[in-house]
């Protein structure tokens, strides 16, 4: 099993969710988070006044999918995140050793 980690700007969101529906993904984990990445944030104006904003808001989509899957969860995800401008993210997995689900006690893919 794979735990697919996206890191995505928010107005995204829907997208990402509606690919991974698409691919029989059941469940995921959606947090708002903040950082920079290559550009460091960027400057805006309020009321005349210029001002740096050093995290730029996003959210982070965690989804444990099988080993047979990842790639195209992956892929998908990139499809729908994108826009072709700076900032669009990053996506990663790493292995998961267990699963299990807490109401029925079932552990491995059964819990998926």
């Amino acid at each position: 099993m794979k735990l697919i980690t996206a890191i995505v700007k928010p107005y995204r969101l829907d997208e990402v969710k509606t690919a991974l529906q698409e691919l029989g993904v059941h469940g995921l984990t959606v947090t708002e988070a903040s950082g920079y990445g290559r550009q460091r944030g960027h400057t805006e104006v309020y009321r005349g006044a210029e001002y740096r904003v050093d995290l730029v808001p996003k959210v982070r989509i965690e989804v444990v999918v099988a080993d047979a899957d990842a790639d195209a969860v992956i892929d998908a995800v990139v499809r729908a995140a994108r826009t072709g401008k700076i900032g669009d993210g990053k996506v990663w997995s790493v292995p998961v050793e267990t699963v299990v689900r807490v109401r029925t006690g079932e552990h491995g893919p059964d819990a998926l």
